[in-house]
């Protein structure tokens, strides 16, 4: 079968992973309109394309806090990779390297860091954490990465508690006996309740700031106001993400948050965004409406399903053609020709 877009690769995930491996990966938080709603929320911003420019030569490159990517698409935390692929989250590195984009490493990997850059040395990779009740643990980690030639720190902070996911919890979900937490083994024997630490306030990103000399992105960001907080807690990023629609059900779609933490950061930290991206158009629109780069979650894990490293390879070669031939056909020669210009919000 020709895998010509991404939902090809969906369509394959879906029928040849295993089911609690993919309704893990698919599951969305209570109804999931959340979830849906990342993806519909595309298809009311229309394009208002441009004619007759010259688009003979095309340059899709961006830069991330300084560093030189390919294109504007990036991987975003997923854990869990090998239960798409048996080499996990060190093919998804590779694929990455290969790509010339950037990989953000979850906590939650089933590959430690070490291998994950080993796997890809000299890759763009970003560290993703989660804070713990055990904040040695947190510490370490952080630590680790650094050490490791981690190039960004990447808090997520939309998890104080795990959302419900209603299949997940059907399904009685748990890493089959051969995985485990790579990074996080023996760190939690003695603790009963969830790892997560719920008192997280915006004063841990000073305590952070302590422990690294990595630039701090914050991911989960979806207000004004929490916008604002970043940049006067000196974060050097923000992602606007919903988690892809596994916490607050309910919540906006990212591509309608992105609008609104733009205009409240005034240019003064990179704005990215992840969920719902399944087309190039989707990059152009996000760029389009202020988002530096985008990140894919789901599609990832999808082209690790199909052929590991190779299938991913696959997903974000298709993404960058069709966001280089998305660009030339609104009109636009290189990623600074990219504006607000370029879209409308449709009267649906």
């Amino acid at each position: 079968m020709a895998m010509v877009c991404l939902s090809d690769f969906e369509a394959y995930a879906k029928k040849y992973l295993p089911k609690i491996a993919w309704d893990f990966f698919a599951a969305g938080a209570d109804d999931c309109s959340t979830r849906d709603e990342n993806i519909l929320a595309y298809k009311r911003i229309r394009f208002r394309p441009r004619m007759l420019r010259d688009v003979s030569v095309m340059d899709i490159r961006t830069k991330l806090l300084g560093t030189e990517i390919s294109f504007p698409v990036g991987i975003a935390p997923t854990g869990f990779h090998q239960l798409a692929w048996p080499d996990g989250e060190k093919s998804t590195a590779r694929a990455a390297k290969a790509m010339n984009t950037c990989y953000i490493a979850s906590t939650y990997s089933t590959c430690t860091l070490e291998d994950i850059s080993a796997a890809a040395p000299g890759g763009l990779r970003w560290f993703q954490l989660y804070i713990h009740r055990n904040r040695a643990v947190s510490q370490q980690l952080v630590q680790r990465a650094e050490a490791l030639g981690f190039q960004g720190l990447v808090l997520t902070a939309d998890l104080p508690y795990t959302g419900k996911r209603r299949d997940d919890v059907r399904n009685g979900f748990r890493l089959p006996p051969h995985m485990t937490l790579k990074n996080l083994e023996g760190a939690f024997e003695v603790c009963k309740m969830s790892p997560l630490d719920p008192s997280v306030t915006w004063n841990d990103i000073y305590w952070l700031r302590s422990l690294t000399h990595l630039p701090i992105v914050i991911k989960g960001i979806l207000t004004k106001e929490d916008a604002e907080l970043a940049v006067r807690h000196g974060v050097q990023g923000i992602i606007v993400s919903n988690h892809g629609g596994r916490q607050l059900d309910g919540g906006p779609a990212t591509i309608d948050a992105l609008v609104e933490v733009v205009e409240a950061v005034q240019g003064r930290v990179e704005v990215y965004l992840d969920g719902g991206i399944r087309k190039g158009s989707d990059v152009l629109k996000a760029l389009a409406l202020g988002a530096k780069c985008v990140f894919i979650g789901r599609p990832a894990l999808w082209g690790l399903a199909y052929k590991g490293e190779e299938g991913l390879q696959d997903v974000l070669r298709i993404l960058q053609d069709e966001f280089r031939l998305s660009m030339a056909l609104a009109g636009c020669a290189s990623v600074s020709e990219i504006g607000q210009h370029l879209v409308q919000f449709s009267k649906l």
